[in-house]
């Protein structure tokens, strides 16, 4: 496998494991096999495979979309005649599984990265993909990560979902707290109807906030999308949109937010460790919790699970920065398809025709946007009927500012499992004390990791 060893060397360094929008455990891999060409420049647009000779490989990081990804490419397979394989890797796995993956025989036709530092691993493998039927379909090619300069037209990945995530609410049982979203517009608002819904619990039988699990399948929830805001704010003060060292600015409005989370619970904090994302997604939709830190991909597992569209909606998530009037959900991808160079050109021809397929057909644009939920960012989309999507709209529609997605530059998955641990043992213990250790897994950690990965 070419530059193997280089790329091995890399990730063990800085594994970005896509666990990003997973909500659900699920074995190492599960699914129902493809091989090696390469292309450079603008040729791309016309691969020399047969695409009805060869195959497909997706290697699909969401497990909670497994089940309707493993049906579409049954029934792809059988109306079009071409195999797709589909191995949805466990959640916080994805990047272990990648290279796992890549070191076999039949090496995935189709992967994805969570963007330019997630990139950077699997650079080498990329195909081209400026000029194919898919990547003309962008509706813009700021949704394409490059190599160099845009003028090379050397594009590595492509966006293939806009997501937004937020505190989910359960209308209902809010209702009957005595309240409404309109109730709540900032985080002072926020921790004013928490506190007052966890001071009632036993009478009204719910909490304010489902468990913040810090089990792997769940910390992702706060040592990345959480991390996310502070993040947001002290680049946006800055005006860029990465630094190699962080002041540490909102880390404060940090330790308000998840102290909220952890302290108007389902759970006691110090039970923390072991929960996991079944757990408060369970807890969710049973009812024993208002409010809910997910993202618009848990629609259709909130919606499976017998719940309604009248009874959920999304809110910011408030930390008391910046202009909490009109902030929006926060809203970006780090879901970017890339095209494995060295399978062969046949597979390569299938795998490009069944991306136009996905993003241009009726059928494919269906399961897109109603099996999976999903904002697809090409000419061709679906609406997705998700009411979270929809939520997004409306905010933006109405002058909101979307706070957008900056943890595709944490410089490495062992600055976040660095942060997670810390976090933890401040669940367990919230000290002053034990807060310095997670801004120093913040700060401290953060430098080391960016030089590391230069």
């Amino acid at each position: 496998m070419k530059n193997w060893q280089k790329f091995a060397s890399a990730a063990l360094i800085g594994a970005m494991a896509l666990a990003g929008c997973s909500s659900s455990s699920s074995s190492e891999a599960t699914g129902s096999e493809a091989k090696g060409s390469e292309a450079t420049g603008s040729s791309t647009a016309a691969p020399a495979g047969d695409a009805s000779k060869g195959s497909v490989y997706y290697l699909n990081f969401k497990p909670e979309a497994d089940a309707a990804w493993q049906e579409m490419a049954k029934k792809y397979s059988e109306e079009k005649g071409v195999e797709v394989k589909v191995v949805t890797a466990a959640s916080g796995n994805y990047e272990t599984t990648l290279m796992s993956e890549m070191g076999k025989s039949g090496t995935p036709t189709l992967f994805q990265v969570n963007g330019p530092v997630g990139l950077k691993n699997w650079e080498d493998y990329a195909y081209n993909l400026y000029g194919t039927p898919v990547f003309d379909q962008l509706t813009s090619d700021d949704y394409a990560l490059y190599i160099g300069d845009k003028k090379d037209n050397d594009v590595a990945a492509i966006a293939c979902a806009i997501e937004s995530y937020g505190i989910i609410v359960n209308t209902e049982l809010l209702d009957k707290a005595g309240y409404s979203v309109d109730d709540i517009q900032s985080f002072e608002d926020l921790k004013k109807v928490a506190d007052d819904i966890q001071s009632r619990k036993d009478e009204l039988g719910f909490s304010a906030f489902t468990s913040a699990g810090m089990d792997g399948s769940s910390d992702w929830r706060f040592k990345t999308h959480l991390a996310n805001m502070p993040l947001y704010f002290e680049y946006k003060d800055d005006g860029v949109t990465d630094k190699e060292e962080i002041e540490g600015t909102y880390l404060p409005n940090y330790r308000d937010i998840f102290d909220l989370y952890i302290t108007d619970s389902t759970t006691p904090s110090a039970d923390l460790a072991s929960k996991t994302a079944d757990d408060s997604e369970r807890e969710f939709t049973s009812g024993q919790a208002v409010f809910f830190q997910n993202g618009s991909w848990e629609y259709t597992n909130l919606i499976d699970a017998g719940m309604t569209d009248e009874q959920i909606t999304m809110i910011p998530i408030y930390i008391g920065a910046g202009d909490e009037a009109n902030q929006g959900l926060t809203t970006g991808t780090e879901n970017y398809w890339v095209v494995n160079k060295e399978a062969s050109e046949d597979d390569i021809a299938a795998t490009l025709e069944f991306m136009d397929w996905l993003v241009t057909s009726e059928e494919g644009t269906t399961f897109m946007a109603d099996d999976l939920g999903l904002t697809i960012p090409f000419k061709d989309a679906k609406p997705s009927p998700n009411v979270f999507v929809q939520e997004d709209i409306k905010l933006t529609e109405a002058g909101k500012t979307p706070v957008s997605w900056n943890f595709t530059t944490m410089p490495s998955e062992e600055w976040k499992n660095g942060l997670g641990s810390a976090l933890t043992a401040y669940a367990a213990d919230p000290t002053d004390e034990n807060w310095d250790k997670v801004k120093s897994a913040f700060v401290d950690n953060w430098k080391t990791e960016k030089e590391l990965a230069q």
